[in-house]
């Protein structure tokens, strides 16, 4: 067994959001990872997909998600799973902002739309 504390998680910062690492295989030694997205009021990530499927489930605020050229809203409480290898864009409510908790298998890899795969910081 391990425990992650609160203290030790990993956070990562981008333009975009900012990534709590929960779990994953250099956290932790899991074979999964688990992580918190929190983006500001307005934030938007940019376009890109990954090569295995993730569930958000929205702990606080709104989001859009654009996948497969439709718009689908989010709030708290709700959970999304999202598919691998469609592109994919968050943007956070503009008067609320968003934060999601995220599953995915270890060592899942983003692929920019413009740009080549790369397993992000807060997965890896």
């Amino acid at each position: 067994m391990t425990v992650v504390r609160s203290a030790d998680a990993r956070r990562t910062t981008t333009p975009n959001a900012t990534m709590t690492t929960f779990a994953s295989p250099t956290q932790g030694g899991a074979a999964s990872a688990m992580w918190r997205v929190d983006m500001a009021t307005g934030a938007k990530g940019p376009v890109h997909s990954f090569d295995v499927e993730q569930i958000w489930t929205v702990l606080d605020g709104a989001a859009t998600i654009d996948i497969a050229d439709h718009s689908h809203s989010v709030a708290t409480g709700d959970t999304v799973i999202l598919p691998a290898g469609v592109p994919r864009q968050i943007h956070a409510d503009p008067n609320l902002g968003f934060a999601a908790v995220v599953a995915a298998p270890a060592g899942a890899r983003a692929r920019p739309i413009d740009g080549d795969e790369v397993v992000p910081a807060w997965i890896a």
